[in-house]
């Protein structure tokens, strides 16, 4: 017996006998038992004393792990098995070597197994820290912002592949720091970023981008220390008491009441927006040389804004400078992940800051100090490409990206085991059969051009969630995978008669 349950642990023993036979002790044993067996058991004396040696030949070698035959068995309290499942066969966290008699099966609902060759597995203890850009050694702080990966993350080979060339040409003029992860909605690209920093031995900082976010936005603000304070300039403190009533000194604020150029002009006229921001003729001007004369006029009135008048000093007013995430990324060599850049309205947003792009680029703070990139700084762009609203990358920003992975959904028997994990969920043929769902409702919804919706690795957790709390596969799906794939009443009663009831039925209820 398993446990105190009485639960049959007859299929374990059998399981084992392969195993336990090869003990000559035990071989030995047996024999004398199976021929009692066939004659009918005529010497009781000889048949209790095969059967005794034998239990306690199988105990000694489970329960002493000092005993030179010993055979690992993981059973807990509850006497519960680790399951050898049909998800462990196929992606290659198990594969028997032979099979002595017999044929290999899973006690499952799968069927018959197939035994398939082991795929490539990265084991954590041979990735994380393993690609160590330079030696430095990080405080405290920076310790903890390296991600700790869970046990149950199965590394990408996009992953591994961007750590082994920030590595490699760590050493070359025009080192690869910068990447862009690509592809649907819940495929791990934020778990991949993450993952990037682990095997760098990195902190991970992430700035999210939206449809307001601003070049401004990732340089950083300037902050009032006490209220009131004179500049000792009347037009100036007018200009400070607009912006205060704007939300504060942002560069966003600044550029606004001095009348500067958006982005949008920049990029539809750069030339003749470079002549009206420097009186120059420049035919070849580029958006990026516009940007960059903005943000030298806003970094000036910055810095005016933030002075002090004498009496003003006297009563201690002081201006203090927050950096960003990107900023202090950059600036001490941290990976960044920038989310979802392809959601700003403004398209020309991230080529104000191609400068920083460059390995060894810069930029000027509104305090006035220059940063230059760390060397070990890396930017990880992640973006979604069936997201509403999303739209292409600018060329430029593409052209700076050391290298560009499209991240697809795993692999069936990949999902599996890490929805299981992720969810505890025990049953692995309902789970198997709620992934293939998600996987046929990803592409009846890109055949049928769907696309206000998402689906994914999260739609599939929760729905398991859901499931297991109201004990209704079916009922759970609508709410989970089936609403959030669109809004559209027609497309989901379609996805729900051609997806998802092929599989799930609704419980009928009897009166």
């Amino acid at each position: 017996m398993l446990n105190n349950a009485g639960r049959d642990g007859a299929a374990v023993v059998m399981a084992m006998f392969p195993t336990l036979s090869k003990d000559e002790e035990f071989e030995q044993k047996f024999n004398e038992y199976y021929d009692q067996y066939v004659s009918g058991f005529p010497d009781n004396a000889v048949t209790t004393n095969a059967m005794a040696i034998l239990c306690d030949n199988v105990y000694r070698r489970v329960k002493d792990e000092t005993c030179e035959a010993h055979i690992k068995v993981t059973l807990d309290r509850s006497g519960n098995l680790m399951r050898v499942t049909q998800g462990h066969l196929d992606s290659g966290a198990f594969t028997p070597t032979d099979v002595i008699v017999g044929e290999f099966t899973i006690f499952a609902k799968t069927g018959r197994a197939t035994v398939k060759k082991a795929s490539a597995v990265v084991e954590h203890s041979d990735f994380v820290s393993k690609y160590e850009l330079h030696t430095r050694t990080l405080s405290p702080q920076e310790q903890a912002l390296v991600p700790a990966l869970p046990e149950w993350y199965i590394i990408p080979s996009e992953v591994v592949d961007i750590c082994k060339h920030a590595q490699a040409t760590t050493e070359k003029s025009a080192p690869m720091r910068n990447f862009l992860l690509r592809g649907p909605a819940g495929t791990g690209k934020t778990m991949g970023a993450k993952a990037i920093a682990a095997g760098l031995h990195l902190p991970y900082m992430k700035y999210t981008c939206s449809a307001n976010t601003e070049i401004f936005d990732f340089v950083g603000m300037i902050f009032p220390d006490s209220e009131g304070g004179s500049t000792g300039d009347a037009d100036l403190d007018r200009e400070k008491a607009e912006l205060e009533s704007m939300g504060g000194i942002t560069y966003a604020n600044v550029a606004k009441i001095m009348g500067l150029p958006g982005l949008d002009d920049m990029d539809y006229d750069p030339a003749g927006v470079y002549q009206a921001l420097t009186g120059l003729e420049k035919e070849d001007a580029t958006s990026q040389e516009c940007m960059a004369v903005v943000m030298e006029r806003v970094t000036a009135k910055v810095q005016a804004l933030s002075k002090r008048s004498d009496e003003t000093q006297s009563s201690g007013q002081t201006y203090r400078y927050v950096d960003t995430d990107f900023i202090k990324a950059l600036r001490y060599g941290y990976v960044i992940e920038i989310q979802g850049p392809s959601t700003i309205a403004q398209p020309g947003v991230l080529v104000g800051l191609n400068s920083l792009l460059e390995q060894s680029g810069s930029i000027t703070l509104p305090t006035g100090e220059i940063i230059h990139r760390h060397p070990d700084a890396v930017v990880v762009v992640t973006t979604n490409t069936s997201y509403e609203g999303c739209r292409g990358m600018n060329q430029s920003v593409l052209d700076r990206m050391s290298l560009v992975r499209d991240v697809e959904l795993p692999s069936p028997e990949v999902m599996v085991q890490r929805a299981m994990s992720v969810t505890g969920a025990t049953d692995e043929y309902q789970v198997g059969q709620m992934v293939q769902v998600v996987n046929d409702l990803a592409e009846y919804c890109r055949k049928n051009s769907i696309s206000d919706g998402s689906y994914g690795m999260r739609s599939l957790i929760d729905w398991i969630t859901s499931a297991e709390i109201t004990g209704d596969v079916y009922q759970s799906a609508l709410y989970t995978i089936i609403s959030k794939a669109t809004a559209d009443e027609i497309d989901r009663e379609a996805l729900i008669s051609a997806v998802l009831e092929p599989t799930f039925k609704p419980n009928r209820r009897t009166a």
